[in-house]
């Protein structure tokens, strides 16, 4: 058993860390869920995150299985699937009804219909060493598909110079996992572990740098109407029951024995932010010009025209 031999003690190490921080990284949403259940309102989570990181750790349970021996896979994946199970339960409970049948369509969009063609085509066109490759490249793609996922907050950050979006100790988690999942499946000499958290490393360090170039910087306030296109693109995605399309802003926790969770927990603070940010009064200098009817916006204008007539 390479993951767990006493004969590998360094990768048994390597690898008993990286489940302590995955498994810690999955709890981060506690405080989120606990506002859930007190305000009995998703207010404004999305819930393909949960989704995705469900999904993420039924494939990395399957490939751990197919391959055997890799006990440290199995047992942090295990328990991820366990707590997403729960997250997406209590987002059901509270979530409104377009969101509830968002979330069942990508649940058995993504982790019935895509896992399940997944586990037919690996069961029935591939055997022995070349299952394990086929799947091995596939949770590859996903782990790669998913890591461009932290340029929205890069992108964000840049934008309004600002990192009150991007917090130091996640971006710090993301590397940390990044390092630790690397060298175990170095290891073990398993590729398909250490591929992916090579670019979790490399943004994980981006976004450290940039902490520490923005991080004394004066916020720049993005004008009213790119704030309000940003809006309107986020909830036209997250209520669209037409597709299937996992918006960028939140997509997130590919494999959790990689650096997903802490990927996944950058977006989730920033979207627990913009939430805050929404409920909260306009300060008094912000909201005179609405008053005196000064303002330039075109909505002022029309609330003008409308005052005359």
């Amino acid at each position: 058993m390479a993951g767990l031999s006493l004969q590998h003690p360094t990768a048994f190490a390597f690898g008993l860390l990286g489940n302590i921080i995955s498994f810690m990284t999955y709890l981060a949403p506690l405080p989120t869920f606990y506002r859930i259940y007190k305000n009995k309102s998703t207010q404004g989570f999305q819930s393909a995150p949960y989704v995705v990181a469900l999904f993420s750790a039924m494939l990395w349970i399957y490939y751990a299985l197919i391959k055997s021996n890799e006990f440290l896979l199995i047992t942090i994946n295990s328990a991820g699937c366990v707590i997403e199970t729960l997250y997406i339960v209590m987002y059901l409970l509270y979530a409104p009804k377009k969101a509830k049948l968002f979330t069942a369509k990508i649940l058995l969009l993504l982790n019935v219909g895509v896992f399940g063609l997944i586990l037919l085509l690996t069961l029935l066109l591939s055997a022995g060493q070349r299952r394990v490759v086929v799947l091995g490249w596939v949770c590859v793609a996903f782990s790669v598909s998913v890591f461009v996922a932290p340029l929205s907050i890069i992108r964000q950050v840049v934008r309004t110079r600002s990192v009150e979006f991007m917090p130091f100790s996640l971006s710090l988690s993301l590397t940390v996992s990044a390092v630790v999942w690397f060298l175990y499946g170095l290891l073990i000499k398993d590729k398909y572990v250490a591929l992916p958290n090579v670019l979790g490393f490399t943004f994980g360090v981006i976004q450290m740098g940039l902490y520490a170039l923005y991080r004394n910087a004066t916020p720049r306030v993005l004008p009213a109407n790119e704030v309000a296109n940003d809006d309107a693109k986020e909830e036209a995605m997250s209520v669209d029951d037409s597709t299937f399309e996992v918006p960028g802003e939140h997509v997130v926790t590919i494999a959790e024995l990689t650096t997903a969770p802490a990927v996944a927990e950058l977006i989730k603070a920033r979207d627990a932010h913009l939430a805050d940010a929404a409920l909260a009064p306009l300060p008094p200098e912000e909201a005179k010009p609405a008053e005196s009817g000064t303002a330039a916006a075109p909505a002022n204008d029309v609330q003008l025209n409308a005052e005359q007539v």
